[in-house]
């Protein structure tokens, strides 16, 4: 399997990267695959599946889409 070495690493990042992994449980390394295989690897949705994420978050925070957008614009923040 490659190595892959990373240099120059800015502090900041690399301390969001261990708060990440430690969030989730996982090395530095296992938490900087996982983000590279989710940016890199393409995934196809059908539009069921992706209507099902977005019934499902719905469900979860209890508002839609146009209900956050009217909220706001009754806020004057639109």
């Amino acid at each position: 399997m490659p190595t892959l070495t990373i240099k120059g690493v800015p502090p900041e990042l690399h301390e969001k990267l261990k708060e990440r992994a430690e969030r989730h449980r996982r090395s530095m390394n296992s938490e900087l695959l996982t983000i590279l295989e989710r940016t890199l690897t393409p995934s196809r949705k059908s539009a069921e599946e992706a209507i099902a994420e977005a019934e499902a978050l719905n469900d979860r925070i209890g508002k839609t889409f146009p209900d956050i957008v009217n909220e706001a614009k009754r806020k004057g923040r639109a």
